[in-house]
């Protein structure tokens, strides 16, 4: 009988004798709770978690393409300074870039991409300058590209080092020549600033000076119209051109300003071959009212013709050329 009585209280915890089974020997007073249950953003594998996760991630990748999308011309105006990443898209854009010099630090391909005669252009170049290639899911390149048209080719520029105002002195002084500097007043044509880099470099100019804001910047647009002058000529960018002009006036240049009025006709300025700083405006709007104030001279380019205005980059060339002819007279 006593036998049968303690199966029984086995049987049953509520009994009053003998240890409970399943307890371990510790009554429920003695278990200790493991606090309030945390929010589900905190709990891993909560689906709030996970959506909490998915949109810091899609929040940091729209800040990186809106920076991969900026152009160079975003950077900084101190020495050093560089803008954001740039990225060009489109079978004919990427090819034309890679054979203009354009640099670049990845050539991103579509998986499965319809290979034609630009797409094979497109890796023998990036292939013959050491480029690498990035193979890319369509989406990928859909979410990089801001759903641009890429036709499965995207070419990463880096963003351009621009020198301090003050390196170009340096540059010429390394030379040991008169400084001859050009510099450009509210140019917003890329294309413009890349055929003023060109004519710089082909005519022993010492450097180009850009504002930082309301300015056009080294993107890919404007090295491939340099045709490589980029590579070779130091573009200087300006936190404000009033002053930095102001800082060339100091150091001895003279600061000479291009206007359809000037006072004095490009032949007769013998100024050209000493220490010179150049400025020339944007089409239309000329220099602005604070740069031209500045200037020390303002000289008119004669002009036969019914053409009233020339653009940035005619007038840099008919001027940097000028200022190499009576160089070498001299």
């Amino acid at each position: 009988m006593a036998g049968n009585s303690a199966r029984r209280n086995r049987r049953n915890p509520g009994s009053k004798k003998g240890a409970s089974v399943g307890t371990g020997g510790h009554s429920r007073k003695q278990l200790q709770g493991k606090g309030p249950t945390p929010p589900g953003e905190a709990r891993k594998g909560h689906p709030k978690q996970r959506a909490a996760n998915a949109a810091i991630k899609r929040e940091r990748d729209a800040k990186a393409r809106a920076g991969m999308r900026r152009s160079g011309g975003g950077g900084r105006g101190g020495r050093g300074g560089a803008g954001a990443a740039e990225l060009v898209v489109g079978r004919n854009s990427v090819v034309e870039a890679l054979q203009g010099g354009v640099p670049a630090t990845a050539l991103y391909v579509m998986q499965f991409i319809d290979t034609d005669d630009r797409v094979r252009e497109a890796f023998q170049a990036a292939n013959e300058r050491g480029i690498p290639l990035m193979e890319a899911p369509r989406p990928q390149l859909d979410q990089m590209t801001g759903g641009l048209n890429h036709q499965g080719l995207v070419l990463q520029v880096p963003p351009y080092e621009y020198a301090h105002p003050e390196d170009l002195l340096g540059v010429a002084a390394d030379q040991g020549e008169d400084a001859l500097i050009m510099a450009l007043d509210g140019v917003t044509d890329s294309r413009n600033l890349g055929a003023v880099v060109r004519s710089a470099a082909a005519f022993g100019a010492h450097g180009v000076v850009i504002p930082e804001r309301r300015a056009a910047g080294m993107t890919a647009g404007a090295w491939k119209t340099s045709s490589g002058a980029a590579a070779r000529l130091q573009v200087a960018r300006a936190t404000n051109l009033t002053r930095a002009l102001e800082a060339y006036q100091k150091a001895g240049l003279l600061v000479v300003g291009l206007a359809a009025d000037g006072e004095a006709e490009l032949g007769e300025l013998a100024a050209l071959t000493g220490p010179v700083v150049v400025v020339a405006g944007s089409e239309g709007k000329g220099l602005s009212r604070l740069v031209s104030e500045t200037c020390d001279i303002l000289v008119r380019i004669p002009m036969p013709g019914q053409t009233e205005s020339l653009n940035a980059g005619v007038a840099a060339g008919i001027v940097l050329y000028e200022a190499a002819r009576l160089r070498a007279k001299s």
